[in-house]
């Protein structure tokens, strides 16, 4: 495959055409093809962004009749049909059943413009500046929420000092039998623990690029509470876990929790399209008019389809019902592969269709995406040190396609344990 044109133009920034070494031209439902028509499964989606397949022909046609008739594609934050429909639609099938009262902001495209709004309106809510996020948390590159984000490689290359957030160990960091809730209470509650009173406390449920770490539902109440005594927001990321990855709309539903401030973005458009929003309690909505603004915060392509996303899969709990069943059929798969090779440390943990197959260092897992990848499958990793095989299939993924993918990760596992008892051997025999 000739990537010499990428390579001459694009910048050395490039990321995942590194780990997927060739030119896609098409892609449908749960299948990627590149120009030497090969076809691939894909446990990537998009990093979390096309939980509802590539391609999805009532969206597409919806999205062609829409510009057929000429309807509004950019329109900053005017009152359009669509953006009026995608609200209407959002009210109905996912606020009021869920007995929840937001407002909506919408942001800049991606994922980390909600997290910088979000940030921002919270301390102006507050009138104080710090923020308490957590180990291993993600919520994007830019300034605000890089400095809440953890990873060194993403927070060396701000080339500038990130301040006013406060880091604290997730549920688990500290190992079993260590309540890091509980620590964080102690702080809060001794004015000489040197923690600033926070603006607010910024969290994922599970924990994505920070290896599929899954945050208890006691934990999560602890946390929320916590809120509630010092004044401060609790803000909910739910960027990539949301929109039905969990098997709930929202990650948070099974503990009950009502954050304060949620962020979406990747899936919410339904197609791919740039689309995050910024859901806020009515009462923290003290924005003044334009206080917080943005060229492309209103792109109506992605209001057609995210509408037509909460359309189809969305009136009724058919699509959770299914995630949850098939997510529970990947756990037990991976469990059993890492029962068969306990020679490799495989460890796997997760929820709903975002599940991680936890190797012990990020060269083992390297070795299963690459060699996936030469089978057909793409999957990535991510973690700490990218020790972790992250799966993110289509939440639509057919029970076929679904297990043709899980075959082949079984089999880039197997060809590792026997590579590891060749050497093994070898080490004996020297």
């Amino acid at each position: 495959m000739n990537l010499s044109t990428f390579e001459r133009l694009e910048s050395e920034v490039r990321g995942y055409i590194r780990s997927f070494p060739t030119v896609f031209c098409q892609a449908q439902g749960s299948r990627l093809t590149d120009e030497d028509n090969r076809s691939y499964i894909d446990f990537f989606s998009g990093a979390g962004s096309l939980n509802y397949g590539h391609n999805e022909p009532g969206f597409k046609q919806a999205l062609c009749d829409y510009l057929l008739d000429d309807g509004i594609v950019h329109g900053l934050d005017m009152a359009t049909s669509a953006k009026r429909r995608f609200l209407e639609t959002f009210e109905s099938l996912i606020l009021q059943p869920r007995k929840l009262r937001y407002k909506t902001q919408f942001t800049g495209p991606t994922g980390t413009n909600a997290v910088e709004a979000a940030l921002k309106l919270a301390r102006q809510f507050t009138g104080r500046t710090n923020v308490v996020c957590f180990t291993n948390g993600f919520h994007g590159v830019t300034g605000g929420a890089l400095a809440a984000t953890g990873n060194s490689k993403f927070r060396d290359a701000a080339g500038m000092p990130l301040p006013h957030t406060t880091f604290h160990p997730y549920d688990g960091y500290m190992g079993e039998g260590a309540d890091s809730a509980k620590l964080l209470a102690k702080l809060l509650d001794d004015p000489s623990s040197g923690l600033d009173k926070p603006a607010a406390i910024l969290l994922e449920t599970v924990q994505g690029e920070g290896g599929v770490n899954v945050a208890s539902i006691p934990w999560l109440r602890q946390i929320e509470k916590l809120c509630r005594r010092h004044g401060a927001l609790l803000i909910v990321d739910d960027i990539q876990v949301g929109c039905g990855r969990t098997g709930h709309f929202f990650s948070f539903e099974p503990s009950g929790i009502r954050p304060d401030i949620i962020t979406l973005s990747k899936s919410l458009s339904g197609f791919g399209l740039p689309m995050s929003i910024v859901l806020m309690k009515p009462e923290i909505d003290i924005w003044q008019p334009s206080a917080h603004n943005g060229t492309f915060r209103g792109n109506n392509l992605a209001f057609v389809t995210a509408t037509e996303a909460l359309i189809k899969y969305w009136m009724d709990d058919r699509l959770g019902k299914a995630v949850l069943r098939k997510g529970a059929r990947v756990g037990k798969r991976l469990q059993a592969l890492a029962a068969a090779h306990p020679e490799l440390g495989l460890r796997v943990r997760g929820r709903g269709l975002i599940q991680g197959l936890v190797c012990r260092d990020g060269q083992t897992a390297d070795i299963i995406s690459e060699e996936a990848f030469r089978l057909g499958l793409i999957i990535e990793t991510s973690g700490p040190c990218g020790e972790v095989v992250k799966l993110l299939p289509p939440l639509t993924i057919s029970d076929p396609e679904l297990e043709a993918g899980l075959d082949i990760l079984a089999e880039t596992v197997q060809l590792l344990a026997a590579g590891h008892a060749a050497a093994m051997g070898k080490e004996m025999q020297a």
